[in-house]
């Protein structure tokens, strides 16, 4: 008897398997990190959620109800811009005008193929940006449109530059955090200096600061953008799309 119970505990630890981090947490992110991780950055009315300004305009909704978007007034201000990710198409009551959709995938790196930064020359350097960099943050995150960034963007994660001389040629870094997974954000290369690998060797290192967390990488990019080829080669599968909109309040 005592045998038997011991085979089938044994048993039961083998078959045991170890389960990922719960990934419905990123069906709605937005909402999701200004509610948990990112709580204390959030700016709330009634249930809806964005962040400061300063930081960027991404919100969050539990839905599109006509309460939610009544909140949402307020967390705009006059002619505010609001940046949401949507599971349907945005269904904007009166007062409001879409100013940006698109279809957004969601990618998520279980198995991350990392790339090595030993084909950096000697006249990179690369290195963990600072606020002493937010200007040229700022400056090169216009040129290329990854996505909002602004002068509190770099209080969300680290993020890593690569710079020749003082001049900020491609960054990468962190921004929304939900329990278990860290997103990928304001991936972005200067025209002058595309071609040469600088995103995903940036993005490489922002993913092994996150997996040093025994966090999951995560990442938005709409669905036709090319960059989605160097994403799928560093690991990341799509999870699901969302409707990305941008819009604005109009009185």
């Amino acid at each position: 008897m005592g045998f038997e119970s011991d085979t089938s505990k044994s048993k039961i630890s083998s078959n045991t398997v170890k389960l990922g981090p719960d990934e419905t947490v990123l069906d709605n992110p937005i909402w999701t990190s200004l509610r948990t991780i990112h709580e204390k950055l959030a700016v709330v009315e009634g249930e809806t959620r964005r962040y400061p300004s300063a930081v960027g305009p991404l919100a969050g909704t539990p839905d599109q109800s006509i309460a939610s978007y009544a909140t949402l007034r307020d967390l705009a201000g006059p002619t505010g811009i609001l940046a949401l990710f949507f599971p349907d198409p945005p269904a904007l009551p009166p007062g409001w005008t879409l100013v940006r959709g698109g279809v957004l995938a969601q990618m998520i790196c279980r198995r991350p193929e990392l790339i090595g930064e030993e084909t950096l020359t000697d006249e990179v350097v690369l290195r963990r940006l600072t606020m002493a960099d937010v200007p040229a943050m700022i400056e090169l995150a216009e040129l290329t449109e990854p996505g909002p960034f602004r002068d509190r963007t770099i209080e969300l994660g680290n993020f890593y530059g690569v710079l020749e001389g003082k001049r900020l040629l491609s960054m990468s870094g962190q921004r929304m955090r939900v329990p278990g997974f860290v997103e990928v954000s304001a991936v972005c290369t200067h025209p002058d200096a595309r071609g040469r690998g600088y995103a995903g060797i940036l993005m490489s290192r922002v993913i092994r600061d996150i997996g040093e967390e025994g966090a999951t990488p995560f990442l938005h990019a709409f669905v036709e953008n090319p960059a989605v080829r160097l994403y799928t080669k560093l690991g990341f599968v799509q999870r699901r799309t969302f409707e990305l909109a941008v819009i604005r309040r109009d009185e």
